[in-house]
């Protein structure tokens, strides 16, 4: 039992580390994701358990814009509690030592594709109220992602759908804050960052 204990706060004090540093070094992507950014770092100063759910002023999270291979659809889903579309992703886990290693986990619990490729470098910080603990703030870095050729997606228990949509025809209703990392994201995976090397 010990030993679990200290593996998870090993962990959580990694994953709190590397946070700091991701968004400490990052070039925000517009004026409102620099605001999420200060306000997550001044989160972040109280300590490791603002990666947690057990931090009722707010924890960081972690989402993923998926691209597929051609560049040409974005993947969504249909989230089950909130009855809107929306970018997946979700909370930091014990395993987590990075926040790319847990936005990348959560992308490929929730989508079902293996092989999905991450760009370390985030896209956009989003802060909105959630139902967690009875009302918190999700800080939520979200991370660009492209999908291998011929991706099959799988409906996950937290979804009620997924699917691929052209980006100038997205799906309807969608959560607020989805809106924002699309510039951003698009931008990024057009870039071809996260295209294989020749």
């Amino acid at each position: 039992m010990h030993a679990d204990t200290t593996t998870f706060a090993e962990s959580v004090v990694a994953l709190h580390a590397d946070t700091v540093a991701v968004l400490a070094g990052w070039e925000p992507t517009s004026t409102a994701a620099a605001e999420a950014r200060d306000r997550t770092l001044a989160l972040l100063a109280a300590g490791p358990v603002a990666m947690t759910r057990a931090h009722r002023p707010g924890h960081v999270t972690a989402s993923v814009l998926i691209g597929d291979a051609t560049g040409e659809r974005l993947l969504f889903c249909l989230h089950g509690k909130f009855g809107q579309w929306v970018q997946l992703g979700g909370h930091c886990e014990p395993t987590d030592r990075t926040l790319a290693g847990a936005a990348l986990r959560e992308a490929t619990e929730e989508s079902g594709i293996a092989g999905l490729r991450i760009d370390p470098v985030p896209i956009d910080v989003d802060i909105h109220p959630v139902p967690c603990q009875g009302g918190s703030f999700h800080h939520d870095v979200r991370f660009a992602v492209v999908a291998p050729a011929g991706a099959v997606e799988q409906v996950s228990d937290e979804s009620e759908a997924l699917g691929w949509f052209p980006p100038d025809r997205l799906p309807t209703p969608r959560l607020d804050g989805v809106d924002q990392l699309l510039a951003p994201g698009l931008a990024r995976l057009r870039r071809g960052l996260l295209r294989p090397a020749p």
